[in-house]
């Protein structure tokens, strides 16, 4: 049990001892810098069910706790805040016990506890992943690792959406324009040959419709008369009616596609358990709309629509099947998520990783399945994220004005490069190596610029000023890695032996402190699901690290039980920065 857990219960205590009274729960925060202590008690809250004073209130439970909790050495009050010292003893005691635990933080998951799936990346099969892609995949995964290590079974998954007018636009423009080129003549990744082609037909498309309001017609009839369009929806009905030569090309076109998502997934360092096709997924649905239909979850208007009205929840009328009997996508999303939990009978919830523009689709899609009587719907979850803009404005895919996944990967490597020999990191390392670190580096700064930031907000990507070795980065974590690396290989003992209780001094107490809250930093992020909650823990290891590294002499300290300690110390500190960067997919290199 920790201390925070023994003191909530203490506090409980005092407060019935004391006053007769029933707490709930008790608020526990980090002692603010400025004032003596480890752990505060909010007194305000407990105003609820306690008459008095907060400074009064404080001091009779702080003397209670000193009382009956030995950890505790002293307390003082500061207007409704109780301020917790926890002995020296206590921290150094926590110390011992966990510093030879290689999986410290992370619970084991149980087999018979009820699985996640977490969803994410989910491209279309028409283009290149793009930076917009990488913050999706970079997020779910990252979810995916934090939930397990929390103490969960976890799949993840994505949904792959190669059918439809986007995918026949590709396909046309190559049979048309392409002249038979493949990945291999070109010497192209599959994925970014068939993007060129996207944007090829709208390069096309557009040049028929001035052509066409140069005749005379209005922009919405030059939009749809296009010969181009008209050829892409006919392309579309041959694929929907199985055309044997249209599907052949499908096939062999999507086979590219997947070729190179493999080596952008494995650049990025991302992976998944299984995958869903669009083409398998779209007709599913249907029957679950006829089930509905009975049990009054839906209703048919005279056109043969079928609609679900969500009016009483807040929202609107939801069509969920055409007049036609053709599904939309709230039709192969309710199916899918029943196809998924029929693969895998242990989900008891799932999370999408979908960006914000998609928020009121999702708390439609959570309410239907919740209507249909599925007891998993209300372990439903939408990873709603923000936007990810450059300093040079918006990407748009039709136009070829994305900023490549690829490509960013490989520019942060080189930029990486440039700063290093700038700064001289890397001397007396071969090319090899050194590209090696480069990519490290590079994929780091990257991966932790957008992962430190809320899901919820929009970032502004720069490049630059994410590989910068100061501030709160990758690269200065990665870093102080590296340089605690250097501190072991320097030590010429044993450093992996017991020793007898030492005096803590604030800077070595203040990282042993923030040690022991990691296990509870899993829990929150996964609670959260937010990557954030991990990426600014480590920063704030780090800086605490460093503080002690810059105030305290290691290999000159004044007793050899010391030295083993701050040797001990810079151990788990670079065990732990190196277990909660893998939680976001970040590598950290051994020197730099």
């Amino acid at each position: 049990m920790s201390v925070q857990e023994v003191i909530s219960g203490k506090v409980k205590e005092a407060i019935q001892q004391l006053y007769s009274a029933q707490l709930e729960s008790v608020e526990l925060q980090a002692t603010r810098k400025e004032f003596e202590g480890d752990i505060t008690v909010v007194v305000f809250p407990m105003l609820r069910v306690v008459k008095g004073n907060p400074v009064q209130i404080g001091e009779s439970v702080g003397q209670y706790l000193v009382e009956h909790v030995k950890e505790i050495d002293n307390y003082n009050v500061v207007k409704g805040f109780l301020n917790l010292v926890i002995s020296d003893s206590y921290y150094f005691s926590f110390f011992a016990k966990t510093k030879n635990d290689k999986k410290y933080g992370f619970v084991t998951p149980s087999e018979n506890d009820k699985a996640t799936m977490v969803e994410y990346s989910s491209p279309n099969t028409n283009k290149p992943l793009h930076l917009g892609h990488i913050r999706n995949n970079l997020l779910g995964y990252a979810v995916a690792e934090i939930i397990k290590a929390s103490g969960k079974r976890v799949y993840k998954t994505q949904i792959i959406n190669d059918r439809g007018i986007h995918i026949c636009k590709s396909m046309l423009a190559w049979q048309k324009y392409g002249n038979e080129e493949t990945p291999e003549s070109t010497g192209l990744k599959g994925d970014k040959l068939v993007g060129n082609y996207y944007v090829k037909f709208d390069q096309v498309y557009k040049e028929q419709i001035a052509q066409l309001i140069g005749e005379g017609k209005t922009e919405e009839e030059a939009k749809k008369e296009a010969p181009v369009i008209i050829e892409a929806q006919e392309m579309l009905r041959k694929w929907e009616a199985g055309d044997k030569d249209v599907v052949q090309l499908w096939q062999m076109m999507n086979g590219w596609v997947y070729d190179g998502f493999d080596q952008t997934y494995k650049a990025l360092g991302v992976d998944f358990d299984s995958y869903y096709y669009e083409s398998d997924t779209y007709l599913l649905g249907k029957n679950n709309i006829e089930e509905g239909l009975t049990k009054g979850v839906f209703f048919k208007k005279e056109d043969g629509s079928v609609w679900c009205d969500l009016t009483d929840e807040g929202l609107d009328e939801k069509l969920v099947l055409r007049s036609d009997g053709t599904a939309v996508y709230m039709t192969q999303d309710i199916g899918t998520a029943i196809q998924r939990v029929k693969d895998n009978p242990d989900i008891g919830g799932m999370i999408y990783t979908v960006g914000n523009e998609q928020d009121y689709h999702f708390k439609v899609l959570f309410l239907i399945l919740k209507k249909l009587g599925y007891d998993w719907a209300q372990y439903l979850h939408h990873l709603s994220y923000g936007m990810v803009d450059l300093p040079s404005g918006k990407m748009k895919s039709r136009e070829g004005t994305v900023v490549d996944a690829d490509d960013l990967i490989i520019e942060m490597a080189k930029t990486a490069g440039d700063i290093s020999k700038d700064l001289g990191k890397l001397e007396g390392y071969t090319d090899e190596e050194k590209k090696e670190v480069y990519r490290i580096i590079g994929l780091g700064a990257l991966k932790y610029y957008i992962l430190k930031v809320d899901p919820k907000k929009r970032i502004l990507f720069n490049p630059e000023e994410s590989v910068d070795f100061q501030g709160n980065t990758g690269p200065f974590i990665q870093y102080t890695y590296a340089r605690i690396q250097a501190i072991l290989r320097k030590a010429d003992f044993d450093y992996s032996k017991d020793i007898s209780t030492i005096v803590l001094n604030q800077k070595e107490k203040d990282v042993v402190k923030l040690l022991e809250s990691y296990p509870e930093i899993i829990q929150n992020a996964a609670d959260d699901l937010s990557p954030a909650i991990i990426a600014n823990y480590t920063y704030d290891l780090v800086k605490g690290y460093n503080s002690f590294f810059q105030n305290v002499p290691i290999f000159g300290a004044d007793s050899d039980d010391e030295k083993i300690f701050r040797v001990q110390l810079s151990d788990v500190v670079g065990r732990t920065i190196k277990s909660a960067f893998k939680l976001l997919g970040i590598n950290v290199p051994e020197r730099m």
